[in-house]
Protein backbone atom coordinates (compact mmCIF):
# COMPACT_ATOMS: atom_id res chain seq x y z
CA UNK A 1 0.00 0.00 0.00
CA UNK A 2 1.71 3.32 -1.32
CA UNK A 3 2.01 6.11 1.43
CA UNK A 4 -1.09 8.70 0.68
CA UNK A 5 0.35 11.60 -1.38
CA UNK A 6 -1.11 13.97 0.84
CA UNK A 7 0.93 12.48 3.75
CA UNK A 8 4.10 12.55 1.52
CA UNK A 9 3.87 16.03 0.31
CA UNK A 10 2.80 17.41 4.17
CA UNK A 11 6.53 18.31 4.58
CA UNK A 12 7.48 21.75 4.08
CA UNK A 13 11.43 20.94 4.12
CA UNK A 14 12.08 23.54 7.41
CA UNK A 15 15.04 21.02 8.99
CA UNK A 16 13.83 21.31 11.91
CA UNK A 17 13.93 17.33 12.22
CA UNK A 18 17.54 17.53 11.15
CA UNK A 19 19.28 17.95 14.59
CA UNK A 20 17.18 15.12 16.25
CA UNK A 21 17.65 12.60 13.70
CA UNK A 22 19.66 10.53 15.07
CA UNK A 23 21.60 8.66 11.46
CA UNK A 24 21.94 12.79 10.49
CA UNK A 25 23.87 13.89 13.54
CA UNK A 26 25.94 11.03 12.91
CA UNK A 27 26.72 11.12 9.48
CA UNK A 28 25.77 14.64 8.49
CA UNK A 29 24.42 13.54 5.08
CA UNK A 30 21.27 15.09 4.09
CA UNK A 31 20.08 11.61 2.41
CA UNK A 32 20.29 9.77 6.17
CA UNK A 33 17.76 12.82 7.57
CA UNK A 34 13.83 12.39 7.69
CA UNK A 35 13.72 15.30 5.05
CA UNK A 36 16.60 13.42 2.82
CA UNK A 37 14.08 10.15 2.82
CA UNK A 38 11.02 11.73 2.33
CA UNK A 39 12.42 13.17 -0.75
CA UNK A 40 13.81 9.67 -1.71
CA UNK A 41 10.31 7.71 -1.09
CA UNK A 42 8.53 10.36 -2.93
CA UNK A 43 10.59 9.46 -5.85
CA UNK A 44 9.56 6.08 -5.70
CA UNK A 45 6.33 6.58 -5.38
CA UNK A 46 6.28 8.90 -8.43
CA UNK A 47 8.45 6.19 -10.30
CA UNK A 48 11.61 8.42 -10.70
CA UNK A 49 13.62 6.21 -9.42
CA UNK A 50 14.31 2.42 -8.49
CA UNK A 51 14.88 0.53 -5.65
CA UNK A 52 18.74 0.23 -6.02
CA UNK A 53 20.74 -0.69 -3.58
CA UNK A 54 21.81 2.52 -2.71
CA UNK A 55 18.61 3.95 -2.05
CA UNK A 56 17.43 0.66 -0.30
CA UNK A 57 20.58 1.54 1.82
CA UNK A 58 19.47 5.07 3.07
CA UNK A 59 15.86 3.38 3.75
CA UNK A 60 17.58 0.93 5.98
CA UNK A 61 19.59 2.92 7.99
CA UNK A 62 16.29 4.67 8.87
CA UNK A 63 15.99 3.75 12.92
CA UNK A 64 12.36 4.37 12.85
CA UNK A 65 12.36 6.41 16.58
CA UNK A 66 10.26 8.73 15.03
CA UNK A 67 11.49 11.40 17.10
CA UNK A 68 11.10 13.25 13.54
CA UNK A 69 7.70 13.09 14.18
CA UNK A 70 7.90 14.41 17.78
CA UNK A 71 9.70 17.77 16.44
CA UNK A 72 7.88 17.96 13.15
CA UNK A 73 5.76 21.52 12.87
CA UNK A 74 3.77 20.36 9.96
CA UNK A 75 3.28 16.70 12.18
CA UNK A 76 4.14 14.42 8.76
CA UNK A 77 3.61 10.54 9.98
CA UNK A 78 6.68 9.89 8.80
CA UNK A 79 6.42 6.20 10.70
CA UNK A 80 3.48 5.30 8.77
CA UNK A 81 4.90 6.55 5.47
CA UNK A 82 8.50 4.53 6.01
CA UNK A 83 6.18 1.43 6.43
CA UNK A 84 4.19 1.64 3.38
CA UNK A 85 7.33 2.31 1.29
CA UNK A 86 9.15 -0.62 2.67
CA UNK A 87 5.56 -2.35 2.05
CA UNK A 88 5.69 -1.13 -1.63
CA UNK A 89 9.57 -2.76 -2.38
CA UNK A 90 8.69 -5.84 0.08
CA UNK A 91 5.92 -6.65 -2.37
CA UNK A 92 7.52 -6.11 -5.87
CA UNK A 93 10.30 -8.22 -8.17
CA UNK A 94 12.55 -6.10 -6.58
CA UNK A 95 12.68 -6.56 -2.89
CA UNK A 96 16.22 -7.27 -1.93
CA UNK A 97 17.03 -11.15 -0.62
CA UNK A 98 17.95 -9.46 2.83
CA UNK A 99 14.40 -7.65 3.21
CA UNK A 100 12.71 -10.87 2.04
CA UNK A 101 14.80 -13.32 4.65
CA UNK A 102 14.78 -10.66 7.30
CA UNK A 103 10.47 -10.66 6.51
CA UNK A 104 10.57 -14.90 6.50
CA UNK A 105 12.65 -14.70 9.77
CA UNK A 106 10.30 -12.67 11.73
CA UNK A 107 6.83 -14.36 10.34
CA UNK A 108 7.91 -17.72 10.43
CA UNK A 109 9.57 -17.46 13.78
CA UNK A 110 8.93 -14.19 15.65
CA UNK A 111 5.51 -14.67 15.20
CA UNK A 112 5.12 -18.11 15.76
CA UNK A 113 5.26 -19.40 19.76
CA UNK A 114 6.95 -22.19 19.62
CA UNK A 115 9.43 -22.11 16.79
CA UNK A 116 10.47 -18.66 19.10
CA UNK A 117 10.95 -20.40 22.36
CA UNK A 118 12.86 -23.30 20.29
CA UNK A 119 15.10 -20.37 19.42
CA UNK A 120 15.18 -19.06 22.73
CA UNK A 121 16.02 -22.26 24.42
CA UNK A 122 18.94 -22.47 21.51
CA UNK A 123 20.31 -18.99 22.65
CA UNK A 124 19.76 -20.16 26.29
CA UNK A 125 22.13 -23.22 25.88
CA UNK A 126 24.43 -21.38 24.49
CA UNK A 127 25.24 -18.57 27.00
CA UNK A 128 25.71 -21.24 29.54
CA UNK A 129 27.89 -23.61 27.88
CA UNK A 130 30.02 -20.44 27.02
CA UNK A 131 29.48 -20.70 22.96
CA UNK A 132 27.93 -17.15 23.26
CA UNK A 133 31.27 -15.73 25.27
CA UNK A 134 33.28 -17.27 22.14
CA UNK A 135 30.93 -15.88 19.32
CA UNK A 136 31.52 -12.48 20.81
CA UNK A 137 35.31 -12.68 20.37
CA UNK A 138 35.02 -13.69 16.89
CA UNK A 139 35.91 -10.64 14.07
CA UNK A 140 32.72 -11.43 11.84
CA UNK A 141 29.75 -12.26 14.36
CA UNK A 142 31.13 -10.92 17.10
CA UNK A 143 29.31 -7.78 17.64
CA UNK A 144 25.89 -9.27 16.45
CA UNK A 145 26.30 -11.72 19.27
CA UNK A 146 27.18 -8.95 21.51
CA UNK A 147 24.07 -6.66 21.30
CA UNK A 148 21.87 -10.32 21.23
CA UNK A 149 19.54 -11.01 24.16
CA UNK A 150 21.21 -11.99 27.10
CA UNK A 151 18.61 -14.14 30.15
CA UNK A 152 18.75 -12.91 33.40
CA UNK A 153 15.51 -14.66 34.89
CA UNK A 154 13.37 -17.32 34.09
CA UNK A 155 10.76 -16.97 31.04
CA UNK A 156 7.19 -16.25 31.86
CA UNK A 157 4.57 -17.94 30.23
CA UNK A 158 1.45 -17.69 32.19
CA UNK A 159 -1.44 -16.82 31.29
CA UNK A 160 -5.64 -16.42 32.05
CA UNK A 161 -5.91 -15.08 35.63
CA UNK A 162 -2.54 -13.83 37.23
CA UNK A 163 -3.04 -11.44 40.25
CA UNK A 164 -5.83 -10.30 42.57
CA UNK A 165 -5.49 -7.92 44.53
CA UNK A 166 -5.76 -8.58 48.64
CA UNK A 167 -7.78 -4.83 49.21
CA UNK A 168 -10.41 -3.04 46.94
CA UNK A 169 -10.26 -3.77 43.44
CA UNK A 170 -9.48 -0.59 41.69
CA UNK A 171 -9.49 -1.71 37.68
CA UNK A 172 -9.53 -4.92 35.63
CA UNK A 173 -6.62 -5.07 33.45
CA UNK A 174 -5.66 -7.11 30.42
CA UNK A 175 -2.00 -7.94 30.43
CA UNK A 176 0.04 -7.93 26.65
CA UNK A 177 2.62 -11.15 27.34
CA UNK A 178 4.33 -10.28 23.49
CA UNK A 179 6.72 -12.19 21.71
CA UNK A 180 10.37 -11.46 22.66
CA UNK A 181 9.18 -10.05 26.16
CA UNK A 182 8.33 -13.59 28.06
CA UNK A 183 10.92 -15.32 27.03
CA UNK A 184 14.03 -12.63 27.36
CA UNK A 185 12.55 -10.44 29.88
CA UNK A 186 10.20 -12.63 32.05
CA UNK A 187 10.92 -10.97 35.47
CA UNK A 188 9.84 -7.75 34.09
CA UNK A 189 6.55 -9.51 33.39
CA UNK A 190 6.52 -10.88 36.94
CA UNK A 191 6.89 -7.24 38.57
CA UNK A 192 4.30 -5.81 36.50
CA UNK A 193 1.94 -7.85 37.66
CA UNK A 194 3.14 -7.64 41.11
CA UNK A 195 2.79 -4.18 40.68
CA UNK A 196 -0.26 -3.93 39.19
CA UNK A 197 -1.90 -6.32 41.85
CA UNK A 198 -0.25 -3.68 44.49
CA UNK A 199 -2.10 -0.75 42.52
CA UNK A 200 -5.41 -2.14 43.15
CA UNK A 201 -5.72 -4.55 39.56
CA UNK A 202 -7.08 -7.67 38.80
CA UNK A 203 -4.90 -8.98 36.10
CA UNK A 204 -5.49 -11.51 33.43
CA UNK A 205 -3.09 -12.46 30.48
CA UNK A 206 -5.61 -13.37 27.38
CA UNK A 207 -4.47 -17.10 26.45
CA UNK A 208 -5.20 -16.77 22.06
CA UNK A 209 -2.72 -13.38 22.25
CA UNK A 210 -0.48 -12.93 19.95
CA UNK A 211 2.87 -11.01 18.97
CA UNK A 212 1.92 -7.08 18.68
CA UNK A 213 3.04 -7.40 14.64
CA UNK A 214 5.03 -3.92 15.75
CA UNK A 215 8.57 -5.59 13.85
CA UNK A 216 6.38 -7.04 11.14
CA UNK A 217 5.13 -3.42 10.14
CA UNK A 218 8.50 -1.43 10.86
CA UNK A 219 10.06 -3.98 8.30
CA UNK A 220 7.31 -3.63 5.63
CA UNK A 221 5.64 -7.00 6.24
CA UNK A 222 2.08 -5.22 6.67
CA UNK A 223 0.22 -8.10 5.55
CA UNK A 224 1.60 -10.06 8.85
CA UNK A 225 1.23 -7.22 11.00
CA UNK A 226 -2.59 -6.79 10.10
CA UNK A 227 -3.13 -10.65 10.47
CA UNK A 228 -1.52 -10.51 14.23
CA UNK A 229 -3.58 -7.61 14.86
CA UNK A 230 -6.58 -9.15 13.86
CA UNK A 231 -5.90 -11.72 16.46
CA UNK A 232 -5.13 -9.98 19.24
CA UNK A 233 -8.62 -8.03 18.87
CA UNK A 234 -10.09 -11.13 18.59
CA UNK A 235 -7.86 -12.39 22.20
CA UNK A 236 -8.35 -9.50 24.07
CA UNK A 237 -12.34 -8.24 23.42
CA UNK A 238 -13.96 -9.19 26.94
CA UNK A 239 -16.50 -7.53 29.19
CA UNK A 240 -15.05 -5.68 32.42
CA UNK A 241 -11.59 -5.22 31.45
CA UNK A 242 -10.83 -1.31 31.98
CA UNK A 243 -7.25 -0.93 30.12
CA UNK A 244 -5.05 -3.43 27.61
CA UNK A 245 -1.79 -2.95 30.02
CA UNK A 246 1.75 -2.96 27.44
CA UNK A 247 4.85 -2.73 29.08
CA UNK A 248 7.08 -2.34 26.00
CA UNK A 249 7.02 1.00 24.50
CA UNK A 250 6.95 -0.44 20.60
CA UNK A 251 4.78 -2.95 21.10
CA UNK A 252 2.49 -0.64 22.86
CA UNK A 253 2.99 2.22 20.01
CA UNK A 254 1.70 -0.12 17.76
CA UNK A 255 -1.52 -1.16 19.40
CA UNK A 256 -2.72 2.20 19.98
CA UNK A 257 -2.00 2.57 15.75
CA UNK A 258 -3.97 -0.55 14.96
CA UNK A 259 -7.05 1.28 13.87
CA UNK A 260 -5.02 3.26 11.84
CA UNK A 261 -3.30 -0.30 11.01
CA UNK A 262 -6.73 -1.94 9.88
CA UNK A 263 -8.29 1.39 8.55
CA UNK A 264 -9.46 0.01 5.37
CA UNK A 265 -11.21 -3.30 6.77
CA UNK A 266 -14.90 -3.09 7.10
CA UNK A 267 -15.08 -6.16 9.85
CA UNK A 268 -12.53 -4.66 12.21
CA UNK A 269 -11.48 -0.99 12.02
CA UNK A 270 -14.25 0.08 14.37
CA UNK A 271 -13.08 -3.18 17.18
CA UNK A 272 -9.68 -1.72 15.89
CA UNK A 273 -10.23 1.30 16.75
CA UNK A 274 -11.71 0.66 20.36
CA UNK A 275 -9.10 -1.70 21.70
CA UNK A 276 -6.84 0.75 20.73
CA UNK A 277 -8.35 3.24 22.71
CA UNK A 278 -7.77 0.74 25.69
CA UNK A 279 -4.68 0.48 25.23
CA UNK A 280 -2.03 2.25 28.23
CA UNK A 281 1.47 1.69 28.54
CA UNK A 282 1.72 0.35 32.44
CA UNK A 283 3.58 3.83 33.44
CA UNK A 284 0.78 5.89 31.95
CA UNK A 285 -1.50 3.85 33.66
CA UNK A 286 0.02 3.62 37.32
CA UNK A 287 0.16 7.54 37.09
CA UNK A 288 -3.76 7.63 36.14
CA UNK A 289 -5.26 6.37 39.08
CA UNK A 290 -2.91 7.18 40.47
CA UNK A 291 -0.45 4.82 42.19
CA UNK A 292 0.19 3.97 46.06
CA UNK A 293 3.53 6.12 46.64
CA UNK A 294 6.18 3.41 47.57
CA UNK A 295 7.92 3.25 50.74
CA UNK A 296 10.91 0.94 50.58
CA UNK A 297 14.68 3.18 49.88
CA UNK A 298 16.34 2.07 47.22
CA UNK A 299 19.75 4.05 47.93
CA UNK A 300 21.67 5.23 44.56
CA UNK A 301 20.59 7.71 41.69
CA UNK A 302 18.78 6.58 38.19
CA UNK A 303 19.02 8.05 34.93
CA UNK A 304 15.78 7.52 32.75
CA UNK A 305 16.39 6.59 29.08
CA UNK A 306 13.20 7.56 27.00
CA UNK A 307 12.33 4.21 24.72
CA UNK A 308 11.55 6.12 21.27
CA UNK A 309 8.01 4.36 20.70
CA UNK A 310 6.94 5.77 24.59
CA UNK A 311 8.53 8.98 24.13
CA UNK A 312 7.85 10.07 19.77
CA UNK A 313 5.05 7.96 19.06
CA UNK A 314 3.51 7.81 22.28
CA UNK A 315 4.43 10.87 23.50
CA UNK A 316 4.49 9.57 27.30
CA UNK A 317 7.57 11.43 29.11
CA UNK A 318 6.39 12.44 32.23
CA UNK A 319 5.08 9.46 33.78
CA UNK A 320 7.95 7.23 33.57
CA UNK A 321 9.62 9.85 35.82
CA UNK A 322 7.07 10.31 38.31
CA UNK A 323 7.41 6.76 39.19
CA UNK A 324 10.90 6.95 39.49
CA UNK A 325 10.63 9.93 42.01
CA UNK A 326 8.29 8.90 44.07
CA UNK A 327 11.02 5.93 45.27
CA UNK A 328 12.39 6.87 48.18
CA UNK A 329 16.15 7.24 48.24
CA UNK A 330 16.56 7.08 44.38
CA UNK A 331 17.96 10.20 42.97
CA UNK A 332 16.57 10.82 39.53
CA UNK A 333 19.48 12.53 37.40
CA UNK A 334 18.87 13.32 33.43
CA UNK A 335 21.20 12.50 31.06
CA UNK A 336 21.87 15.85 28.15
CA UNK A 337 20.00 13.44 25.78
CA UNK A 338 17.41 10.99 27.13
CA UNK A 339 15.36 10.79 24.14
CA UNK A 340 18.09 10.14 21.96
CA UNK A 341 18.12 6.33 20.09
CA UNK A 342 20.48 4.28 21.82
CA UNK A 343 20.64 2.01 18.43
CA UNK A 344 18.51 -1.03 19.45
CA UNK A 345 15.67 -0.12 17.09
CA UNK A 346 13.64 -3.17 16.78
CA UNK A 347 16.06 -5.75 14.46
CA UNK A 348 18.43 -2.64 13.95
CA UNK A 349 21.17 -3.77 15.86
CA UNK A 350 21.32 -6.75 13.93
CA UNK A 351 21.11 -5.24 9.96
CA UNK A 352 22.89 -2.42 10.84
CA UNK A 353 25.38 -3.41 13.90
CA UNK A 354 27.82 -0.56 12.47
CA UNK A 355 25.17 2.89 13.43
CA UNK A 356 23.61 0.65 16.19
CA UNK A 357 27.21 0.74 17.96
CA UNK A 358 28.02 4.38 17.05
CA UNK A 359 24.46 5.52 18.52
CA UNK A 360 25.19 3.48 21.43
CA UNK A 361 28.86 4.90 22.07
CA UNK A 362 27.26 8.16 22.32
CA UNK A 363 24.58 7.19 24.79
CA UNK A 364 26.89 5.28 27.07
CA UNK A 365 29.22 8.33 27.29
CA UNK A 366 25.74 10.30 28.09
CA UNK A 367 24.76 7.89 30.83
CA UNK A 368 28.06 8.01 32.27
CA UNK A 369 28.36 11.48 32.66
CA UNK A 370 25.74 11.14 34.93
CA UNK A 371 27.87 8.64 37.56
CA UNK A 372 23.91 7.20 37.64
CA UNK A 373 23.74 3.64 39.55
CA UNK A 374 20.92 2.21 37.99
CA UNK A 375 19.99 3.42 34.39
CA UNK A 376 15.81 2.89 33.77
CA UNK A 377 13.96 2.41 30.93
CA UNK A 378 10.65 0.97 29.10
CA UNK A 379 11.21 -1.24 26.23
CA UNK A 380 12.96 -4.47 26.03
CA UNK A 381 14.84 -3.41 23.59
CA UNK A 382 16.74 -0.61 25.00
CA UNK A 383 17.49 -2.79 27.71
CA UNK A 384 19.57 -5.37 25.90
CA UNK A 385 21.15 -2.97 24.27
CA UNK A 386 21.73 -0.51 26.92
CA UNK A 387 22.85 -4.10 29.09
CA UNK A 388 25.37 -4.67 26.41
CA UNK A 389 26.91 -1.23 26.36
CA UNK A 390 27.29 -1.28 29.94
CA UNK A 391 29.39 -4.97 29.16
CA UNK A 392 31.54 -3.59 26.08
CA UNK A 393 32.35 -0.37 28.33
CA UNK A 394 33.27 -2.11 31.67
CA UNK A 395 30.34 0.26 33.28
CA UNK A 396 29.13 -0.89 36.54
CA UNK A 397 25.34 0.69 36.48
CA UNK A 398 22.58 -1.75 36.24
CA UNK A 399 20.14 -1.27 33.34
CA UNK A 400 16.30 -1.92 34.31
CA UNK A 401 12.43 -1.79 33.34
CA UNK A 402 11.46 1.62 35.47
CA UNK A 403 8.73 -1.14 36.55
CA UNK A 404 11.56 -3.46 38.04
CA UNK A 405 12.58 -0.47 40.04
CA UNK A 406 9.25 0.81 41.43
CA UNK A 407 8.38 -3.48 42.28
CA UNK A 408 11.78 -3.26 44.08
CA UNK A 409 10.72 -0.35 45.93
CA UNK A 410 7.11 -1.95 47.33
CA UNK A 411 8.66 -5.35 47.96
CA UNK A 412 11.04 -3.84 50.69
CA UNK A 413 7.70 -1.95 52.29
Amino acid sequence: MAAPEADLTQCVRCGLCLQSCPTYVQTGLETESPRGRLYIMQALSDGIIEPTSSVIGHLDMCLQCRNCEAVCPSCVPFGSIMEATRSDILESPKAPPSWKLRSLFLREVVAKPSRLDLLFRVLRISEETGLRALAERLPLIGTRAALAPRFASPPFKRSGLLAVPDGEVRARVALLSGCLMPLSFGGVHRASVRVLARNGCVVTAPRRQVCCGALHAHNGDLFTARALARRNIDAFEADGIDAIIVNSAGCGAAMKEYGELLARDSRYRVRAERLSAAVKDISEFLVSLPFVKPTGSISGTVTYQDSCHLAHAQRITVAPRQLLSAIPGLGLVEMRRPDQCCGSAGVYSITQPGMSLSLLEAKMADITSTNANYIATSNPGCLIQLNAGMRLTGGRARALHLIELLDHSYRLS
